[in-house]
């Protein structure tokens, strides 16, 4: 493994062996990810038969740390070695997925989510700043589509084989495959180059360089490179609106996907494994979404985002209609509803999938763990928010009402973004980074 790696930057990424090894280990953690994810949704949600508000307090564990520490995270890993902060990320998340086998109460479940938070949190702004390391500039839009199609994926097989096993053998197989996968993917990130491979700024990508991560690089305080990376964000060419776009239908998103747990007990004689199937049918259309972003060269990344943020909403509000007119949780209602998640998944990918594009093609990657980290915490504000108000509009008014009103806060966002007055002319990269103390002066 201290073998020099030789990355040819005008072959294909299947040759890129770096980047190879680094998608198989995400597609093992992220399939690992879903299998838990329906575990304690299921566990909380359908078992313990947990409120609103127990239900928002799961995913607010899961969030906070996310928030408090994420642009902190992302200065450390561009301060620090990135495969090893993925590496121990991986070991810590291992002992607290397998401390979840023993939660018989929800507190339990609280805790133990937000320290799996916290090296979740290490472990994103590593991974995407790796990614830049290995592959060339001109491949990173198709290195983008290819993890966010193995992320999508995961949500197929994950939920898909999660119900299997808590339907077979219970909820504790679900956190002990999850513990497992975070195991497989460690041990596979140890054949992945440790040093860092900085890439040219221009468009051409000539060549690329080595540097060794070491903690002593970076004079900069954590809080001078966390204001650097917002700095980036404010500096780069049609991020700003975008995010605030993203941050939005995510807030308005969450004010319903936190209590589709509540909003399935609306169905009488509803079983346990519809809902490993609604997120299996959206992961497909995400999936089918994240496939289909590179091919529609003719609409620019705006155009995405607004129709799938207004797809998204119509589907949402739509499927607080249908369960508010159903009778039953007939074979009708199942289609149904796995059908409306699909659906929601397209629209859900194009507006996420285009922005991560953007992202990663203007971002320089000496700043990458700064800017997604920054990016995560911005996020995080939503998933945290949502969640609160959605708790307090299904506690006052019911879970119809909080469907029905987060469809049409996402549809009227979406068609605003349609119309908005487009920006100035697209940056090249060279010309997209912060000033020159913030990339080539102070951090080299």
């Amino acid at each position: 493994m201290s073998s020099k790696y030789a990355i040819d930057v005008q072959g294909s990424l299947k040759q890129n062996r770096p980047f190879v090894t680094l998608m198989v280990s995400q597609a093992i953690s992220n399939l690992g990810d879903w299998l838990h994810l329906l575990a304690i949704l299921t566990l909380v949600g359908l078992r313990w038969n947990a409120t609103p508000w127990e239900i928002t307090f799961v995913t607010l564990s899961a969030a906070l740390p996310i928030l408090l520490t994420g642009p902190f995270a992302g200065a450390l890993a561009d301060r620090l070695n990135r495969k090893w902060l993925m590496i121990t990320a991986d070991g810590a998340r291992i002992v607290i997925v397998g401390a979840l086998i023993f939660a018989d109460q929800i507190w339990h479940v609280y805790v133990l989510l937000v320290l799996k938070s916290l090296f979740d949190v290490v472990f994103s702004p590593a991974k995407n700043g790796k990614l830049k390391e290995l592959v060339p500039h001109h491949q990173l839009a198709q290195a983008v589509s290819i993890s966010s199609v193995i992320e999508q994926m995961s949500k197929i097989i994950g939920p898909a084989l999660g119900g299997l096993l808590v339907a077979a053998f219970g909820v504790a197989w679900c956190f002990v495959l999850d513990a497992s996968s975070f195991l497989i993917s460690g041990i596979i990130l140890l054949w992945i180059p440790g040093y860092r491979v900085i890439q040219q700024a221009n468009s051409d990508v000539t060549g690329v360089g080595e540097q060794t991560a070491s903690p002593s690089q970076g004079k900069s305080s954590f809080w001078k490179e966390t204001l650097e990376g917002i700095r980036m964000l404010a500096s780069l060419p049609h991020i700003g609106t975008s995010l605030l776009l993203l941050a939005a239908a995510i807030l308005f998103l969450q004010f319903a996907d936190s209590q589709t747990v509540v909003l399935f007990r609306q169905l009488p004689g509803i079983s346990g494994d519809l809902l490993g199937w609604c997120v299996a049918a959206s992961g497909v259309g995400t999936l089918l979404a994240a496939m289909s972003v590179r091919k529609w060269k003719t609409a620019g990344h705006g155009l995405k985002m607004g129709l799938g943020t207004a797809v998204t909403g119509l589907v949402i509000g739509t499927a607080g209609v249908v369960v508010s007119v159903w009778p039953s949780a007939g074979l009708g209602a199942h289609l149904l509803l796995i059908s409306l998640f699909a659906l929601a998944g397209v629209g859900i990918g194009f507006a996420i999938v285009p922005f991560q594009i953007l992202l990663q093609e203007q971002t320089p990657e000496p700043m990458t763990g700064r800017v997604f980290g920054t990016v995560g915490s911005v996020m995080t504000t939503s998933n945290i928010f949502g969640p609160v108000v959605g708790g307090l509009l299904v506690t006052f008014f019911g879970v119809i009402p909080a469907f029905v009103s987060s469809g049409i806060l996402l549809t009227l966002l979406g068609v605003l973004y349609l119309f908005k007055p487009k920006g100035g002319k697209k940056m090249p990269v060279e010309e997209g980074v912060a000033p020159k103390t913030a990339v080539s002066g102070e951090l080299s």
